[in-house]
């Protein structure tokens, strides 16, 4: 499974979203200390969820944070998040 396919299904099991778009975007950081020359090391994820309502922008990313915590300890080296309630 890619590492694009382990952070969908994380979340999805996690939060349930209404909408979820996980884009790899290790192309731009070719070269880059830590970036895997292969891709699949840098992310930005877009997610609906309403299990962010109520919660504060910090709140919510550490709560995915948490989620996506073996992957950032691993493969993962970046993650842009855009998260919503509505």
């Amino acid at each position: 499974m890619s590492t694009k396919q382990q952070i969908e299904k994380m979340l999805n099991d996690a939060f349930s979203p209404r909408f979820l778009e996980v884009i790899d975007v290790s192309d731009a950081h070719y070269g880059h200390a830590a970036a895997n020359p292969e891709g699949e090391s840098h992310f930005e994820v877009n997610i609906i969820s309403d299990a962010f309502a109520n919660k504060t922008r910090i709140q919510s990313h550490r709560s995915i944070n948490k989620v996506l915590k073996p992957l950032l300890e691993t493969t993962l080296h970046a993650l842009a998040l855009n998260v919503k309630s509505k």
